[in-house]
């Protein structure tokens, strides 16, 4: 099994740059939403959607797919741009984000977005569904692999230790976890609200594999996933050191944008920085009104 995009680090760039200017541009219309999670997140979840996993978008529930269960569900923006450039529904729905009128909700909702594999929100509850998800491909004797992708700030809770402590014990070497570092969480710095370090010495307590990245860094993450995936005998959980609203001068390491969207100015800002205007990129994703499809759906190259 294979993924359908395979990009070269080159490539990983661009389609996160593209992946930033997207959420940049849905959160206006919305006038709701997450900024901060989202742009720090783009290059780990790039790198995950267009490197790493299996998947075919024409057919989100193909039993050879991996699996990928977002804990924190509320940086939408970035997991919808995902799915949308990868080409589980067209681009142009991007623009309906948070609007009565599309599929798109604040929190992911299962029923109504394809890719979705669980509706989330709630924190802490990711890993727990992930480990059920790993023993159960064990189970079934299939060799797809399980993702549980975390924040910082939700490994504040109990829920999140009590599943760390299931995968150790049974040794998810099929599960992989990964942690959006970037120290920030909706009412200010992590280690202020209710400190977590070490956090690596913790998971290892917990009989995990640790591996530490620069979240921002493509060479970096690529090494880790697949370390990750040649890693016998405990499950691996990837803490990548990211920077809230990565990728916007003003955004820049400022916990005030985690759950706050920009305004049409701000966004003009951003944009330039991001090299391309409101109107451009709202003009893009208008008209990208069919699926992008990779040139070969997963299934053909398993």
């Amino acid at each position: 099994m294979a993924n359908p995009y395979n990009l070269s680090i080159l490539e990983l760039k661009q389609k996160a740059l593209e992946i930033r200017r997207d959420i940049i541009t849905m959160l206006v219309p919305a006038k709701s939403g997450h900024t901060g999670g989202p742009l720090s997140f783009a290059d780990v979840g790039t790198t995950l959607f267009f490197h790493e996993l299996t998947f075919d978008p024409r057919h989100p529930k193909w039993e050879g797919r991996d699996m990928w269960f977002w804990s924190f569900g509320h940086v939408t923006p970035v997991h919808y741009s995902l799915l949308a450039e990868a080409g589980f529904f067209p681009k142009c729905d991007l623009l309906k984000f948070r609007q009565f009128d599309g599929h798109l909700q604040g929190h992911p909702s299962s029923l109504d977005t394809p890719g979705v594999e669980v509706s989330s929100g709630s924190l802490g509850q990711g890993l727990s569904i992930a480990v059920g998800a790993a023993l159960g491909s064990r189970l079934d004797g299939h060799s797809r692999r399980i993702y549980a992708l975390m924040s910082d700030g939700e490994q504040q809770e109990g829920a999140i230790w009590e599943a760390a402590m299931s995968a150790g014990h049974y040794k998810l070497d099929n599960l992989c976890g990964l942690i959006d570092y970037n120290q920030a969480q909706i009412d200010g710095r992590v280690e202020d609200i209710m400190g977590i370090s070490p956090l690596a010495d913790k998971y290892r307590a917990f009989r995990w594999h640790v591996i530490e990245v620069d979240g921002h860094n493509f060479e970096e993450i690529l090494g880790a996933l697949d370390e990750a995936r040649h890693t016998k005998g405990k499950p691996t959980v990837i803490l990548a050191h990211t920077i809230m609203g990565q990728g916007v001068s003003f955004m820049h390491d400022k916990y005030e944008w985690h759950g706050k969207p920009p305004t049409k100015e701000q966004a003009e800002k951003a944009l330039a920085e991001l090299g391309t205007t409101f109107d451009e990129w709202h003009n893009h994703l208008a008209t990208s009104t069919e699926p992008a499809y990779p040139q070969k759906p997963a299934g053909v190259l398993a």
